[in-house]
């Protein structure tokens, strides 16, 4: 067996100490990735490949940060904070809990499929964000325990996340290391139906089988959310005006109280008092078309929002002792410049003889929901007194929400019929989100991951130096030796194997980054069609349920579901073999190999 070349043992060293960096965990990601670029531009600047100059190593080494992958992965972060802030996913968040309701178990599977489609088109992390909450609150109102739903969801999650080119970043690396190395270019649905094809095979594992394996971690004590009073303002045009309180209460949420103000003792009119958390009572709201705080002041404030570009936020404050606010009501108070939506009454043990309504005297204690611009909450909570607590919710800009779809819709559209590039379509759409507002330009970071951005740089510049170093020709040379006696199914299911350990054990972006070069050399070893191989990689890098260091979405469900490593081994291992077997068939069918 002939050694490698000196460059091509460097490059196979940094790629070891790259998964050691990841696996390790005792240095951040981002620095285990800056450290693996300025290894390459240092080995290349002391030692030049040959016949290239000591420069042309820094172009490789940096070059990750101007590749039109790292562009689209951006353009397409930017495209999915659009659709989170307009509350365009909002709906669809809104169906999946009426089917919890009405059936637990086809509640599970809808949430499934709703959530393998979604994440084809959006990053999987604002999905599973979007999900974690419902599925918490469906367990609280005695659906299954969080801890069997959200492991399957998030399984379900990525492997929505697989089936496009556009459903991970990880997805676009593999694509675009395989464009350069001279592969055809594919559209965004391209590999879909093999995709889909797996998942009719997985989909009862995870429905039926996954819950089953997890523990039931229900914590015996659970912390409620506070619940507020708050006045619902009906417009004149409200579907619930002149009805019974006892028809108005049935289109309310489960957990909102809603009563009639003093005085009015038959039929729905302008105003209508209700209790219950602040999820509940903008759900209330919306339902009633209403609105919880005079219409012609959040039309000001929201006004002011969009001249200023400033996002709406909403904050609980505490009345201080010291507080101006006390013993005034809401409405004697003269707020300014903010609105409040709703007021939390304190309990005071044989001394609180306040009726229990918004619009009683406040006392020390008690706790505000504020809507306004940071600034105004911010002055809000110095002039008068109040403690504000730490945290708060953007309010979203739902006028934008068909708007943030339809631009989302048509940059996938645009590269999906191959009219134009998906570097382009994503970048145009990103443009348009920040043109229209649906996205504040000075919220850019928000949308943005700089873990993401130098994780893909540092990819992409390790992938290319394990190819023109030599590395990917010599492993794939060593791995071929082996493969060569294997079935064209056992090929692809090795190859996917060996990238989904790297995968669980250190990261899917230096798995792409390895992956996909040594796919390419190994096809041409045992002169088999490069495409296959290359999906083989993908879907390799997408096989992260085994373990919680996998990917980020694993780890935020660590915590949500109170899980072991134990956990995701007894019930992510079982379906890594399930999806192996099934894409590397569907591949040898597909491709007729």
């Amino acid at each position: 067996m002939i050694l490698p070349g000196f460059h091509a043992a460097s490059a196979m060293f940094i790629a070891l100490a790259m998964f050691y960096g990841f696996f390790n965990g005792k240095l951040r990601v981002e620095i285990v990735s800056l450290l693996t670029i300025a290894a390459i531009a240092l080995l290349l600047y002391v030692v030049p490949m040959p016949g290239e100059t000591k420069y042309a190593g820094l172009e490789l080494a940096f070059q990750g940060f101007g590749h039109y992958a790292l562009v689209t992965i951006c353009a397409l972060m930017i495209m999915g904070r659009g659709l989170v802030v307009t509350g365009a996913l909002d709906p669809a968040a809104r169906a999946l809990a009426q089917v919890w309701q009405f059936n637990k178990s086809l509640g599970l599977l809808f949430t499934l499929v709703v959530c393998l489609f979604m994440s084809m088109l959006i990053n999987d992390t604002p999905v599973l964000v979007l999900m974690i909450p419902i599925l918490a609150q469906m367990a609280t109102r005695g659906g299954m325990p969080a801890s069997k739903t959200l492991m399957p969801v998030n399984a379900a999650i990525l492997i929505g996340g697989m089936a496009t080119t556009i459903g991970t970043s990880t997805n676009l690396l593999v694509v675009s290391i395989a464009q350069d190395l001279g592969m055809r270019t594919l559209s965004v649905f391209h590999f879909t139906p093999i995709v889909l094809i797996s998942v009719l095979v997985a989909l009862p594992y995870l429905w039926l089988v996954m819950p089953r394996l997890l523990p039931d971690n229900t914590k015996q004590v659970s912390v409620e959310s506070r619940r507020f009073l708050a006045k619902l303002r009906l417009s004149d045009d409200a579907p619930m005006r002149g009805k019974t309180i006892e028809e108005a209460r049935g289109n309310l949420p489960e957990d909102v109280r809603a009563w009639l103000p003093p005085g009015n003792r038959s039929h729905v009119g302008r105003r209508l008092l209700a209790e219950g958390t602040y999820q509940g009572l903008q759900e209330a709201a919306r339902t009633l078309s209403a609105t919880l705080a005079p219409r012609w002041l959040t039309e000001r404030i929201k006004a002011d929002s969009t001249r200023s570009r400033e996002d709406l936020m909403v904050a609980e404050m505490i009345l201080a002792p010291d507080c101006r606010l006390i013993g005034l009501t809401p409405s004697t108070a003269g707020f300014e410049g903010v609105a409040m939506l709703g007021i939390h009454h304190v309990h005071q043990p044989l001394r609180d003889t306040r009726a229990h309504t918004p619009d009683t005297e406040m006392a020390e204690g008690d706790v505000l929901l504020m809507m306004g611009m940071p600034e105004d909450l911010r002055h809000f909570a110095e002039t008068e007194g109040l403690l504000q607590i730490e945290g708060g919710e953007e309010v979203t800009r739902s006028g934008k929400a068909l708007l943030a779809v339809a631009i989302m819709l048509g940059s996938v559209g645009l590269a999906s019929f191959g009219l134009v590039p998906i570097a382009i379509s994503a970048l145009a759409g990103a443009i348009l989100m920040f043109a229209t507002g649906c996205v504040r330009f000075e919220r850019v970071g928000r949308a943005l991951s700089a873990k993401i951005i130098v994780l893909v740089a540092g990819s992409i510049a390790l992938g290319r130096f394990i190819l023109v170093s030599g590395a990917a020709e010599w492993l794939g040379q060593i791995l071929s030796s082996g493969l060569q006696y294997l079935p064209p199914a056992g090929v692809l299911a090795a190859i996917m194997v060996f990238v989904t350990l790297m995968t669980n054990f250190a990261s899917n972006t230096a798995a792409a980054a390895v992956g996909t070069p040594i796919a390419f050399n190994i096809a041409k070893q045992l002169g088999m069609p490069e495409e296959p191989l290359v999906l083989a990689v993908l879907f390799g890098c997408n096989l992260c349920y085994a373990t919680p260091v996998a990917y980020q979405t694993n780890m935020m469900i660590l915590t949500e579901g109170d899980y072991t490593f134990k956990d995701y081994l007894r019930s992510g291992v079982p379906l890594v073999l399930i999806m192996v077997a099934a894409l590397s068939t569907t591949l040898v069918f597909w491709y007729g190999i």
